[in-house]
């Protein structure tokens, strides 16, 4: 009876946490969630298409920039005629099309013979695209434009494309020699990511083709054919939205064969010279090429699945690509969804209201989380968007749900909370905690912290050779015997991210020595890895090494996050610092780094040897950095620290040249030398010009 009663609640449970799910999906509360686990899905998930070798991107990158100027003394922007090598090695190359992911809406500074021999480039190869905008704000056209050529599309049934009322067309004088144009307008879902492009829009009676599919068209005219959520190019189907947009199947990153713009334009001028090429002229014969740019001051960088932000040249890349594979992304049906959504949420519940050991409940509930992922996995490999955050929601809300429903009807609340609460947060918290339960509260104060963050190097090829046991085993073991020194010290951890810590000193008790404290116990956890490193090895065949990353600073700590779920944890400037450190470690070759204000906390009381002077991304302000050193670490680099230390006050001084003389004595067994000799000869040959001695950070 108690098991039939308990197998009823798992199932009433799981209809009403997938009817939430459902609910929060039906009401565009999941779209941004949805969209982050798309992102994951992809970036995992991305492949080479059929037709991705089709495909060359020409991109004007700083590098681009920089040969230009130094060549041929041209500023930015460049005279049209400039590009028209690009063209021309294009048309000698045979390739299937030319777009230009690049709206000119200005006549060329250098007058309009400059942008003639452009446009005669554009007529001689006969299949250039040109862009054009139409985003309905900032257009200066509301009807065709005599100038420029209409796309002349025609297609059976009623076309799902979206309307237009303003457009940006390309300057006359270009216009007038390009095969037709194509519209780059594309809207980012509400996270910003692009993620989907509008094939078709509507203007002034015409249907507008995306710049992919103008591009395709240019080179293989075909008919046009709709049918229910769908558009036909000829033999390929595409699932488009009521609005004409489709969902882009992204590849993986370095899919495309990507060319430097200055690579191809000397090319194009050593052709033009009767010379012969750099570039293989086979390597673009027939392919479809796309010119973007890519240098980050011009400002077409878009955020993509893939992580970071990518040149916008690379999402009209990936359209032509889905077009020519014909594997677009397709949604699954709402009702489908909603139906897996029902299934794993009652398995979710089933999973913890059923099984009584709480082994197997733990086993049972990871493995109603994992189903959902599987699903949405081989859903994308078939090209099938599956609604993967509403079924976790529905199973994770089953599983809340199951949770409490359990710890009710057995009484087990109170050592619950007790557990979770040891798991999270340090033990001088948990008293104060018990002492003084309003501080279950939202709100933090401001306080000066000596803040710790640490990441295994190379954690990534660790845990590719690990199964998802032993991974787990090596992981706690490691993270326990960190947390243990960290606590001895006094240390509060804040959390943890996968294989990396994060803690603070001088909260939520006074720690007047907390700087001290926290270079105490960087420095002790790393002789005890160097203990366990041996075993290890022997466990997972990989050396395991730490990066720490030390600042102290102001910042608010205390119970944050909303009123119904917050940590006891910190933020700020300070915090943000430190993170960045710990990655600094790795241009260094070293293994703890920390700031200057930790370093004023010490008293000398630890040796170190300075660094350098850094401006880490996102800041103009400098920061000295320093490695703090062990008895041992002073005897074994006695020989080093020496010519270190006389090379740095070189290149301080801007005298790379003697500075690399130095370095290079220790280079060999002294990695932060190595780094400098490599920093060195990068400024003898920029040469830059009022030299501050601060190495500034182009990467996090």
């Amino acid at each position: 009876m108690r098991a039939f009663r308990n197998g009823l609640a798992g199932v009433v449970i799981g209809c009403v946490a997938a009817l939430l799910a459902v609910g929060a999906l039906h009401f565009g509360k999941l779209e941004h969630l949805e969209g982050i686990t798309f992102d994951l899905r992809a970036r995992a998930l991305a492949r080479p298409g059929p037709a991705t070798d089709d495909i060359r991107i020409i991109l004007l990158d700083q590098k681009s920039l920089d040969w230009a100027k130094e060549a041929f003394g041209l500023g930015w922007p460049w005279p049209r005629q400039a590009y028209a090598p690009v063209v021309d090695f294009c048309r000698r190359a045979g390739a299937a099309s030319l777009a230009f992911d690049v709206v000119y809406t200005e006549p060329s500074v250098y007058g309009v013979a400059d942008d003639k021999v452009l446009s005669d480039a554009f007529t001689a190869f006969g299949k250039v695209i040109l862009a054009a905008d139409f985003a309905n704000r900032d257009g200066s056209a509301t009807t065709w434009p005599d100038h420029v050529k209409t796309p002349g599309l025609t297609a059976r049934n009623q076309p799902p494309a979206k309307p237009a009322k303003v457009a940006t067309f390309p300057i006359p004088d270009l216009a007038s020699g390009a095969a037709g144009v194509g519209n780059v307008s594309a809207n980012p879902d509400p996270d910003t990511v692009y993620r989907r492009i509008p094939l078709l829009v509507r203007f002034d009676d015409a249907l507008v083709p995306a710049l992919p599919l103008a591009a395709k068209l240019a080179a293989h005219p075909e008919p046009l054919a709709f049918g229910p959520g769908s558009l036909a190019v000829g033999k390929v189907i595409i699932p488009v939205s009521r609005q004409g947009e489709a969902i882009l199947n992204y590849r993986n990153t370095g899919a495309y064969r990507t060319y430097s713009a200055a690579a191809v334009m000397e090319s194009g001028l050593r052709l033009a010279d009767g010379k012969a090429s750099h570039l293989a002229l086979s390597d673009f014969r027939g392919k479809h090429v796309f010119f973007g740019f890519s240098a980050t001051g011009l400002y077409d960088l878009r955020p993509t699945p893939m992580g970071g932000v990518s040149p916008g040249v690379l999402i009209n890349a990936t359209a032509l690509d889905n077009l020519l594979s014909g594997d677009f992304m397709r949604p699954l049906p709402f009702e489908l969804d909603a139906a897996t959504t029902i299934l794993f949420a009652v398995l979710a519940g089933l999973s913890v209201t059923v099984i009584r050991n709480l082994w197997f409940t733990i086993g049972a509930s990871g493995l109603a989380l994992v189903g959902p992922v599987l699903f949405a996995m081989v859903a994308y490999r078939m090209n099938i968007w599956s609604g993967l955050a509403v079924q976790l929601t529905g199973s994770l809300t089953a599983l809340f749900l199951a949770g409490a429903y359990k710890y009710a009807t057995e009484g087990r609340r109170k050592q619950f909370i007790k557990s979770a609460f040891r798991h999270y947060l340090s033990p001088q918290v948990i008293d104060q905690l018990l002492k003084d339960p309003d501080r279950l509260t939202l709100g933090g104060e401001r306080r000066e912290l000596t803040i710790f963050f640490s990441d295994l190097e190379g954690f990534t090829s660790i845990s590719e050779v690990l199964s998802p046991e032993e991974l787990t085993s090596v992981l706690n073991d490691y993270l326990t015997a960190m947390t243990d020194i960290i606590q001895e010290t006094g240390g509060t951890v804040d959390k943890y991210e996968g294989d990396a810590i994060i803690a603070f000193w001088n909260a939520p008790v006074d720690q007047p020595d907390h700087g001290l404290r926290g270079v105490t116990a960087a420095l002790r956890c790393q002789e005890k890895l160097a203990e366990m490193r041996p075993a290890l090895k022997e466990r997972t065949g990989k050396e395991f090494r730490m990066r720490i990353g030390l600042n102290t600073g102001p910042a608010v700590v205390g119970n944050l996050g909303s009123h119904t779920r917050f940590d006891y944890t910190m933020l700020g400037d300070s915090v943000n610092l430190a993170a960045r450190l710990e990655s600094i470690n790795k241009q260094f070759g070293t293994y703890i780094m920390l700031s200057q204000t930790t370093l004023d906390q010490l008293d000398n009381a630890v040796p170190v040897r300075e660094l350098s002077r850094l401006r880490v991304v996102g800041k103009s302000e400098a920061v000295t950095v320093f490695e703090p050193l062990t008895k041992a670490d002073l005897l074994l680099r006695q020989d080093i620290l020496p010519h270190f230390a006389k090379g740095l006050e070189l290149f301080y001084a801007g005298d790379f040249t003697k500075a690399i003389a130095y370095f290079a004595v220790v280079a060999d067994t002294d990695p932060a030398s190595a780094a400098y000799v490599a920093k060195c000869k990068e400024l003898q040959a920029i040469k830059p010009a009022n030299w501050d001695g601060v190495w500034t950070m182009t990467r996090k």
